[in-house]
């Protein structure tokens, strides 16, 4: 039999749609049990490629014939080699191609709503490391809200529907990917924008977004009101989309709030998280759809793979915003927090472009899970 590849977009679709799938992961037990792909009906088997270079007789039991069987591994090589030997004993199996290398990569544009003009909002999910960044487009024009270092994606897409883009915005200064706002803003021309408390040390131009920054896209004013809410950062700035959209960056996700730690000033700010969350966000209309810039869990996907929520459910069913006692509250973010990112100090200092690692580097940096929540 011959082996095929799949791509990360059809895996993706795969999640999406709550499709059945078993995976056989050739990682390293530790690699698997930190990171892995999610998926509501997807099924495991880890077992190491180097245990089965001797043949893959002794797992043939384990592996399902009446489902798809996909192989992965880091980045290709073992999986196709395992798959090819499966093959061989007559299962029917693929591998993943480029493996989870490609996996943390793969951006899958999903529309998310429609403005009042008749424009359009765009989430980008970042299905293998719950990265979520957006496009506002309107009148041809586009604005750009916390892409990653995948630009191609960004411009392709804008080509693609014919806008172009003329605003990127960075909520705050991203500790566990690397951005990609400022490379696009330079190949498209387009503005920069940047919270200025967390640009104090950048060593590049941008221009300062501060609370009450309205940004015209296209032919209609589109309020990208600029909301000043610290918290995960200093200066982490949310922004209300046209009277209807609250992205919230980092501070708010749909089954959890952002961590204040990874500038090393949880005790610090972590007064500021909950001013933010407890009374910033409660001025503003419970009609709001929450975008945030990360999923934790699979769970929080929409049927057609968005991230959203009212802002008045969350209100309601996001622990992190029902925690009545300050000090309790203090307690759980100061002290239930997982894991730093990988490499986040790295992380954080491309981003103010005090670095400029190679591709390679990039990518084994931002290699795991997304870390950027309070459990």
């Amino acid at each position: 039999m011959t082996i095929k590849g799949i791509t990360s977009k059809v895996v993706t679709k795969k999640v999406f749609n709550k499709e059945e799938l078993f995976i056989l992961d050739v990682r390293n037990e530790s690699d698997f049990k930190d990171w892995k792909i999610e998926g509501e009906n997807f099924e495991y088997l880890n077992i190491p490629y180097f245990e089965l270079l001797d043949g893959v007789e002794e797992i043939m039991g384990k592996i399902p014939t009446d489902k798809e069987v996909l192989v992965v591994c880091a980045k290709e090589g073992s999986s196709i080699m395992v798959a090819e030997m499966l093959s061989e004993e007559g299962l029917s199996v693929s591998y993943l191609e480029g493996g989870m290398k490609a996996w943390s990569e793969h951006l899958e544009p999903v529309k998310v709503g429609d403005l009042n003009d008749g424009g359009e909002i765009f989430q980008f999910v970042r299905i293998g490391k719950g990265c979520l960044s957006y496009m506002v487009v309107s009148n041809g024009e586009a604005a750009l809200i916390d892409a990653t270092r995948m630009t191609d994606t960004y411009l392709d897409f804008a080509e693609s529907i014919g806008a172009k883009i003329t605003h990127v915005f960075d909520t705050h200064l991203h500790a566990d990917h690397i951005s990609g706002g400022r490379k696009i803003a330079e190949k498209t021309d387009a503005a920069y924008w940047l919270p200025p408390k967390d640009a104090t040390e950048v060593t590049f131009d941008y221009r300062p977004l501060v609370d009450s920054n309205d940004v015209t896209i296209g032919n209609a004013v589109i309020n990208i009101h600029a909301l000043y809410s610290p918290g995960h950062t200093i200066g982490s700035t949310s922004f209300v989309v046209d009277k209807k959209f609250l992205l919230s960056g980092d501070i708010l996700f749909i089954d959890s709030i952002g961590r204040p730690d990874l500038a090393g000033m949880a005790e610090d700010w972590v007064g500021d998280l909950r001013e933010t969350l407890y009374k910033r966000y409660r001025e503003l209309s419970e009609e709001l759809i929450v975008l945030p810039a990360h999923f934790m869990i699979i769970d929080e996907l929409n049927d057609n793979g968005s991230v959203s929520e009212k802002l008045g459910t969350l209100f309601t069913k996001n622990h992190g915003l029902n925690i009545e006692d300050e000090n309790e509250f203090r307690k759980i973010v100061t002290e239930n927090l997982p894991p730093q990112p990988n490499a986040y100090q790295e992380i954080r200092e491309t981003n103010m472009g005090k670095i400029n690692p190679d591709l390679d580097k990039q990518r084994e940096m931002e290699i795991g899970p997304n870390r950027c929540a309070v459990r």
